[in-house]
């Protein structure tokens, strides 16, 4: 971490406390620095080599038998800027060792099954970094502002979810849950500029605009998962997102922290460095049919 930079560590900063109330965060905060988007930028791209040599070392262990892996979950109400720290975060790993899953509305199948079902199926292997973007959390957010699961199923939801992450943890999965936090205001202004921008039409969804209405139920129903699910092993971190530069380099810098904590090194070889160098130096001198 550069301490021109940083003035505070910011996964320490952002990572839910007791007593937690999501009204009291600033959506347009930055806490932890003092610097512009410009610097943010310059840091987001310096940074992100220690990330790349933290994801490799990691892959490289399980080769080896290792079982640490990491699960990135990133909840944001729309337009809050999950794409945009897949590509500028995340985008910048090796992808052998990513696995990205971006969770849409339920198939058929999907919803023949508990709810749990398709989530299970994307928890990631050994070495590898995987990213949820939405996930299993989508059960209690929309399902519970919009009634379409009653409020006992919500409940039993809550506990299931604990459950779950609870299990993956001690199979020696590393679980880091992000809330992008942005305002309505800053929501609206982002919508908009894809709304004027031919180039962006694709990414508009009149939907969002229908889920926007229930914004007060929604912030309600972030508080109490988050408040229902926030544990030591699988811990929430609430991130200012109304200026993408801080919520990019923010999540970089929480998902590195994290990742260092599994103290993932380099795997001792298996086999003689020396000799297997001599044999590649011998090999030179052989002769290969035209």
């Amino acid at each position: 971490m550069t301490q021109a930079f940083w003035t505070d560590e910011v996964g320490e900063l952002l990572r839910v406390r007791p007593g937690f109330q999501l009204s009291e965060v600033d959506p347009s905060a930055t806490p932890g620095t003092d610097a512009r988007k410009r610097e943010g930028y310059q840091e987001l791209e310096r940074a992100a080599q220690e990330l790349r040599v933290l994801q490799e070392k990691l892959f490289a262990q399980s080769r080896l038998g290792a079982k640490d892996r990491l699960l990135v979950v990133l909840q944001a109400m729309d337009a809050a800027g999950k794409g945009g720290i897949v590509n500028h975060v995340f985008g910048q790993t090796e992808p052998y060792g990513l696995a990205l899953t971006a969770f849409k509305s339920p198939s058929a199948e999907e919803r023949a099954h508990d709810f749990l079902w398709r989530v299970e199926r994307r928890v990631p292997e050994p070495g590898v970094i995987g990213v949820f973007d939405r996930s299993h959390y989508e059960d209690v957010l929309i399902q519970k502002v919009r009634g379409f699961a009653p409020p006992e199923e919500i409940e039993r939801r809550y506990g299931a979810i604990n459950e779950f992450e609870s299990r993956i943890t001690a199979e020696g999965v590393r679980i880091v849950k992000i809330m992008l936090h942005i305002s309505p205001e800053e929501q609206a202004e982002r919508l908009i500029s894809r709304l004027d921008d031919p180039e962006k039409h694709w990414k508009y969804n009149p939907g969002d605009v229908d889920e926007r209405l229930h914004w007060p139920a929604y912030m309600e129903a972030f508080q109490t998962a988050i408040e229902r699910t926030h544990s030591e092993t699988a811990p929430w971190y609430i991130v200012p997102a109304n200026a993408k530069w801080y919520a990019r380099v923010a999540v970089q810098r929480i998902v590195t922290a994290e990742l260092a904590k599994l103290s993932p090194h380099w795997p001792e070889p298996e086999f003689d460095v020396a000799a297997e160098r001599q044999r590649v130096v011998d090999s030179l001198d052989m002769r290969w049919p035209a």
